[in-house]
């Protein structure tokens, strides 16, 4: 089984993304505040984390960088409820190699294929 870990600080999102990606045979750890993710970090404990970008405290980009430096294998999906402009994503995040990103609201179909595509190394 993939072990996933959401980050969101909206515990309804990470509610329903948890159930329906554990009904799709996932293992799934949700967190609702990024600092919990960095205390309980493990290197190489996940297969995948999928990361709200608008978070407080910490953002997603963030807590990225600082998981990228615990483990530089983690492979990593963003949320985000905005749509996502990959050249001005560089211009401003050029040492964030991620090219994942899923817009809030998907479906859990959608989102397993996703899923899977990264996990294969697709992305």
């Amino acid at each position: 089984m993939k072990r996933i870990a959401i980050v969101d600080d909206e515990p309804d999102i990470t509610a329903v993304l948890k159930k329906g990606l554990e009904q799709h045979g996932f293992l799934v750890d949700a967190f609702n505040d990024p600092e919990d993710v960095l205390a309980r970090f493990k290197p190489d404990h996940y297969d995948l984390m999928i990361i709200d970008i608008r978070m407080p405290k910490i953002n997603g980009f963030d807590l990225y960088r600082e998981l990228k430096k615990r483990d530089g294998r983690v492979k990593v999906c963003f949320l985000t409820a905005f749509e996502i402009y990959y050249e001005e994503f560089n211009k401003i995040f050029p040492k964030i190699d991620v090219r994942a990103f899923v817009r809030k609201p998907v479906s859990i179909a959608t989102l397993v294929k996703q899923i899977n595509s990264i996990i294969e190394g697709q992305e």
